[in-house]
């Protein structure tokens, strides 16, 4: 079967995982780059080990015929215009989280995908981690019954000392705090309550330390979301924090609660209920991208491609339906409010 040849456009961070990632996977390759920095196909052999074309525009990119799949690895604002270009070119995209700024792009991104019939995935790798994982198979193995509540947290202080504090700062491309960083953890609420969103009210915040005095809109956020069943969830973003990194996550259900990777189950007898069991797992405790379950995820992706199947977990749509939750938080904390998912038409 065909290999798929992969570009890359964006030489930032995590374009370095996903050149590594691609590498380790069956059925792939990194075959392009297209980058504004003055590099050529021998600094790239330098500095990848990799054999690449180099492209400085990205129009002569995606019109390369021989080439199968676009990773978009750019600042957030340039995904919607990248985006819609490629699936116009008829090519596969692995789209870095967030997908868009703006509800608006979101929905011109997945028309364009929609109308062209590629197939695409978004950077939601933490679905894919060992944690999620355990925590979803808990969930559908009935460990913790049926949940009524969650609380999945996301701090990741993003102050001078990250490379990417330039653009991440601004409104018109770090967008709010659960845009920048905390659609991880809102994703993951909504995975394991598996229910449709009816309704978000968001508020936000900002630290007075001066390490974040540069951000446009507040790097906190804190939001209450009700599920059409009845039950209700929160996640914090805060990414103005002076902490560790930390993904907490609290699940309670009527059979028991997990508490990051700590159980209570009245499933399993014999488990004493003052004390938490600990399940060993490989947390998600980094935002380090090179620490980031890319490698299952982008796998699963050339699989699907190659195979014709849809995408596990991080399809398009499935993301999509995040990104609109996040959209509609972001209404809320503007406008003081709370805002139903079905004003997002």
């Amino acid at each position: 079967m065909k290999e798929l040849q992969v570009g890359i456009v964006g030489l930032g961070w995590v374009a370095g995982a996903h050149v590594e990632t691609i590498g380790a996977v069956n059925g792939a390759r990194v075959a392009a780059v297209c980058t504004r920095k003055p590099l050529t196909s021998q600094d790239i052999r330098a500095q990848y080990g990799i054999e690449a074309k180099v492209y400085h525009d990205y129009a002569e990119m995606i019109a390369d015929p021989e080439l199968d799949m676009i990773s978009i690895c750019t600042p957030n604002h340039l995904h919607p215009s990248q985006t819609i270009a490629a699936a116009d070119a008829g090519k596969h995209l692995y789209i870095e989280k967030p997908i868009a700024v703006t509800y608006a792009d979101a929905k011109a991104m997945r028309a364009a995908i929609h109308r062209n019939g590629v197939k695409a995935c978004v950077g939601f790798e933490c679905r894919f981690s060992k944690q999620f994982t355990m925590m979803k198979s808990l969930i559908d193995q009935g460990m913790l019954g049926d949940l009524h509540y969650a609380e999945v947290d996301y701090y990741h202080g993003i102050g001078p000392w990250y490379g990417q504090i330039e653009w991440n700062v601004r409104k018109d491309c770090g967008g709010s705090a659960l845009l920048s960083g905390g659609c991880h953890a809102l994703d993951i609420l909504l995975l394991a309550m598996g229910d449709e969103v009816e309704e978000v009210t968001s508020y936000g915040a900002k630290s007075k330390a001066g390490y974040f005095s540069g951000y446009e809109y507040d790097p906190t956020s804190v939001t209450i979301v009700k599920f059409k069943n009845g039950t209700v969830g929160k996640t914090a973003a805060c990414i103005d924090c002076l902490q560790p990194y930390y993904f907490h996550v609290h699940l309670v259900g009527s059979k028991g609660s997990l508490l990051d990777n700590k159980l209570y189950s009245e499933a399993i007898s014999g488990l004493i209920k003052e004390k938490w069991s600990v399940l060993e797992t490989a947390l998600v405790d980094s935002g380090e991208v090179t620490d980031h379950p890319y490698q299952p995820q982008f796998q699963a992706f050339v699989d699907s491609i190659r195979n014709g199947t849809t995408m596990p977990l991080t399809d398009f749509e499935t993301s999509f339906q995040t990104h609109r939750v996040i959209y509609a938080a972001d209404r809320s904390a503007a406008e003081g409010r709370p805002v139903k998912l079905a004003e997002l038409d």
